[in-house]
């Protein structure tokens, strides 16, 4: 995102790995999307590009800035829908749960035959005013 990158640990052997890393974000413009691109591993020659998607978190930082607060848990604020200007494989749905506002999405990936991969976004508020996804 922007100047800001991110790398998940390796998982070996697998094709259809999965990650549960927790990456953090500083979100300073939220019109900038998430590039999300993802590598194989290789010991001897360069890593091959597997796909990339993505990730518009605008919807996501509206439901923020709703500034929603004691709702029933869970609570669906927003739905976003599959379209030709995001990477999403399904509806991807903006939850309210147990205080906190989470957005999960499929994302498919492009510049690839076939491919998807499951994102979820959780809202982090920092002492003074920081914003990160």
């Amino acid at each position: 995102m922007a100047d800001q990158k991110l790398k998940t640990r390796v998982v070996k052997n697998n094709c259809n790995p999965e990650w549960n890393d927790d990456l953090t974000l500083s979100i300073t413009d939220p019109n900038i999307p998430i590039n999300l691109t993802v590598y194989d591993k290789d010991t001897f020659t360069v890593d091959d590009k597997m796909g990339e998607a993505k990730i518009d978190i605008k919807p996501y930082i509206d439901a923020i800035e709703m500034r929603l607060e004691n709702l029933p848990t869970p609570t669906t604020i927003a739905r976003v829908q599959p379209s030709k200007s995001n990477c999403l494989a399904d509806e991807s749905s903006i939850v309210w749960k147990d205080g906190k506002i989470y957005q999960d999405m499929v994302l498919r990936l492009t510049n690839v035959e076939s491919g998807e991969v499951e994102v979820q976004l959780e809202w982090i508020d920092l002492a003074g005013g920081s914003r990160r996804v």
